[in-house]
């Protein structure tokens, strides 16, 4: 099964290690299952040795159905588990650090949270070191980043415009996700502020049923790409009309 690169990805999910749960290899499986691109293992309260041993799991969910899989800020790990997808955040180890400790078929994201961090990361990408995508949020408050204030649709508008005219400079356009408070009751709303791609965390990891929640949002980015590009071409045929 063809695994797929960063580019095409769409939905990435954040999950603890469902500790309370006991679920953990249930859960990533049922996501993964539904329609999830990058599951992304992000626990602070969990040993390096329980790490490695749920990521093994993860990969092996990941392998079964040709998704991607991400640890998050610690590198030694990343390297130790072969990740293909590496997280990192503004204050976390410097990418060109990550980059020396991992293999360069790894991808590495990172975090961004202003206008300045963002034209920093596409600047940077535009290097064969530089990150190989980026999140933009957090988009509304959430309780899984606290003390972090809501950045709003507007970097997620600024990210969408800036990356379009870096693409168009270049040629190549890196990928970048909204993140933050998004569920499917706002999907559209991100999508129709230009992000294509969306992190999510409790809109699956609460939902009773995962795998139809991941399907869900699949869904919704569906119907909201499809409607902002109807309405880009409806501008276009407008703009022409005009001209003529």
């Amino acid at each position: 099964m063809t695994v797929p690169d960063i580019h095409e990805a769409r939905l990435y999910l954040c999950t603890d290690a469902r500790k309370e749960r006991g679920d953990f290899a249930d859960f990533v499986d049922a996501a993964f299952a539904g329609g999830v691109d990058i599951i992304q293992l992000r626990d602070k309260t969990i040993e390096a040795a329980e790490e490695l041993e749920l990521l093994a799991v993860l990969r092996q969910a990941a392998s079964r159905h040709g998704r991607l899989w991400a640890v998050n800020d610690r590198a030694d790990i990343a390297s130790l588990a072969e990740a293909p997808v590496f997280h990192i955040g503004q204050k976390d180890l410097p990418l060109p650090s990550a980059r020396k400790l991992l293999d360069d078929s790894a991808a590495i994201g990172l975090s961004t949270h202003s206008p300045d961090q963002i034209d920093a990361a596409i600047a940077a990408a535009q290097a064969p070191q530089g990150p190989d995508y980026f999140c933009v949020g957090p988009v509304w408050a959430t309780p899984t980043k606290p003390g972090r204030a809501a950045v709003g649709l507007d970097l997620v508008r600024y990210a969408a415009g800036a990356v379009g005219s870096a693409g168009g400079e270049s040629g190549r356009s890196v990928p970048w996700f909204a993140i933050g408070g998004i569920d499917l009751s706002n999907v559209e709303q991100v999508v129709a502020a230009g992000a294509e791609r969306i992190v999510v965390v409790r809109a699956i990891t609460e939902a009773p049923d995962p795998a139809a929640a991941a399907a869900e949002l699949i869904a919704a980015l569906d119907a909201g790409t499809a409607g902002t590009e109807g309405a880009d071409a409806e501008d276009r045929q407008s703009s022409s009309s005009a001209r003529s």
